[in-house]
């Protein structure tokens, strides 16, 4: 990978992380420019970085005031001089790092027991509920990001023809949930309230807090939903 070519805006988020950001959009070609650059600052930290996070177009970096105080002269500031070295390492090539692309495939349920809103979902579209089902399954989505639970994966894009806004008010979800909101889809990995469209469950777990990795999908990977009958799930 080469120096990048994309812009990007450095902006303090509160007084301990400093955020860098390239565009708020849903976008593949950023999306790897920020798994790139994560794993860049995750093998070669900055000084006095505790937590890196990616996400759909944004890096955020969290750092200990207290360790870079000795480092800073002033009148810097102990963001500006976290900003200066992100910024130097963002003018050079990200070397020897080869991101490699999982393909996770995910069987799904899609029964109504298990699909609270997608015969809504079918009518407001109107589309039958089949439909529904071949096309959300019908492509492979992208994992941009982990984020709101452990394990919860944002993935895009769905098709528009089954893209659908988020509900008014959460409810309570089910664990395994496979929702739609907007352009993504994603999978509850445990039970919480949520506002995303449910059209179907998995019996895989996505977050097992015993494993040495916890979490079933990473920012990165390729997701392929697959339909699977009532009696598959239950003995699965």
């Amino acid at each position: 990978m080469n120096a990048p070519a994309l812009p990007y805006h450095i902006f303090p988020l509160g007084d301990t992380a400093i955020t860098i950001d390239f565009g708020n959009c849903i976008d593949e070609q950023i999306n790897l420019e920020v798994i790139t650059r994560y794993q860049q600052f995750m093998q070669t930290p900055l000084p006095g970085i505790i937590e890196i996070v990616p996400a759909y177009s944004s890096l955020t970096l969290y750092y200990d005031v207290a360790s870079l105080k000795n480092k800073v002269n002033s009148p810097e500031t102990v963001f500006s001089y976290i900003k200066k070295q992100a910024e130097e390492r963002l003018q050079h090539p990200v070397p020897g790092i080869e991101i490699k692309e999982r393909l996770i495939k995910i069987p799904v349920c899609y029964e109504d027991e298990f699909a609270m809103d997608i015969l809504q979902l079918a009518a407001a579209k109107n589309l039958t509920v089949e439909e529904v089902i071949q096309l959300h399954h019908s492509r492979t989505y992208k994992v941009y990001m982990l984020g709101f639970l452990p394990g919860f994966a944002y993935m895009g894009t769905v098709n528009e023809k089954i893209a659908m806004p988020r509900k008014p008010e959460p409810v309570p979800i089910p664990a395994g949930s496979v929702g739609i909101a907007g352009q993504q889809t994603g999978i509850y990995p445990m039970v919480s309230p949520g506002g995303w469209q449910i059209i179907g469950r998995t019996p895989l777990k996505l977050f097992d807090h015993t494993k040495v990795e916890p979490t079933l999908l990473q920012a990165g990977d390729r997701v392929q939903f697959y339909s699977i009958s009532r009696h598959e799930f239950e003995n699965y």
